[in-house]
């Protein structure tokens, strides 16, 4: 997670300075090289020097893809795109363990890691023969410079800097409480599912976690229009003035109900209901959090584009990194309460911070304008967006 963070940092700025398109093009072999070094490591400090280089280069791709997007849909389409994109993105957890789990039972797991290789070696040839340099003209911050010689040093961590806006700070805390939820379930599946329900094989294991992922495609089509046609619509009602936290609205529901209720209920599940009945009710609660939980971070992601439209990428590497730093101890701290106080309680305690971010959501969206006020960190206007 450190890596991916760090990854997603670098990628974003020098996204923002030199453009999209270089930096698709020099991290996606960097994914290549750290993929073939750890399919072909022998020892764990080789293993663990070569996954920290697989997943600088992988990283980026989520940060810059959410540039891209910013770049080439306007603020009422915007919605849509954002929710398909990281549909994608959360769908990739839920895939990992199936395909992992099928390589590793079957073949061996470096043939897993040589494949991700090489799909990331077929990435960079489609973005290198179709993809265009998406940002604006006279955007980048090369194209301000008065001199340009060679290659210039960016601070990879100027994006944190981005958080001392409040609006950027509590979205990033309202994800991390959301995007808990899914990986408290997940990390210890194999437990909580596997062992509960007598479920030993590891590519069946892997299979457990596809209602996640299928949840989140099935969320990503429901809320991508009915964030745009919220934003439309509450335009219409302020007379054709733009608020950005009107899109927020978007994400009160799944918050305040299935986020929540799909990790309580789980919980219940787990502990009361045996046999098949129980397997069963687990599954369709990840796939009612796979939902909840990508209704909610579709809204938010597009919100923090529409509000730093020039500096998209970097908002949501800000976000990214400050959310691995609180999902990372929020799953390291679940596990050991799983063992010690039951899954009920531990799942309890995620839905109750679930419900209190949705309070946090319900403040900005009251009182956002003054929230950006307070702190001016280059936010976007109309004009600009």
């Amino acid at each position: 997670m450190f890596a991916m963070s760090i990854g997603a940092l670098v990628g974003a700025t020098y996204s923002t300075f030199y453009g999209r398109r270089p930096v698709y093009l020099c991290t996606l072999p960097v994914l290549f090289i750290g993929s073939i070094g750890v399919s072909t490591a022998r020892s764990i400090p080789s293993l663990l020097t070569w996954r920290f280089i697989q997943a600088m280069g992988a990283s980026p791709a989520s940060v810059v893809g959410t540039g891209v997007i910013g770049d080439i849909f306007k603020i009422e389409e915007r919605g849509r795109a954002m929710s398909v994109f990281f549909a994608a993105t959360l769908v990739g957890p839920s895939l990992a363990p199936l395909a992992g789990g099928y390589a590793t039972h079957y073949y061996s797991w470096r043939a897993m890691q040589g494949t991700l290789g090489v799909l990331g070696l077929i990435a960079f040839s489609f973005l290198y023969f179709l993809l265009p340099e998406t940002s604006q003209p006279g955007e980048r911050d090369i194209d301000k410079m008065k001199q340009k010689k060679g290659f210039t040093f960016v601070n990879p961590l100027r994006p944190l800097w981005l958080l001392r806006g409040p609006t950027l700070f509590a979205i990033a805390i309202i994800l991390s409480a959301c995007i808990t939820t899914v990986w408290v379930q997940l990390i210890p599946l194999a437990y909580t599912i596997g062992e509960r329900y007598n479920v030993h094989n590891e590519a069946l294991i892997g299979a457990c976690f596809l209602p996640s992922g299928l949840g989140n495609l099935v969320g990503a089509v429901i809320i991508g229009p009915v964030s745009d046609r919220t934003v439309i619509r509450w335009r219409q009602k302020r007379g054709g003035i733009w608020y950005p936290e009107d899109r927020l609205r978007a994400a009160l529901f799944p918050i305040l109900t299935i986020v929540p209720t799909s990790i309580l209920v789980s919980g219940l599940v787990n502990r009361f209901v045996d046999g098949t009945p129980g397997l069963v009710l687990s599954l369709i609660c990840l796939f009612a959090n796979g939902v909840g939980v990508d209704m909610a971070f579709g809204p938010c992601a597009a919100y923090l584009v529409d509000i730093m439209h020039s500096r998209s990428a970097e908002s949501l590497a800000a976000n990214s990194a400050l959310r691995s730093l609180i999902i990372s101890v929020a799953v390291a701290i679940s596990l050991p309460m799983i063992d010690r106080f039951g899954v009920v309680e531990t799942n309890a305690l995620c839905a109750v911070l679930v419900w209190i971010s949705y309070g946090a959501l319900w403040f900005i969206i009251c009182h956002g304008e003054r929230l950006r006020a307070w702190v001016d960190i280059g936010y976007s206007v109309g004009d600009t967006n």
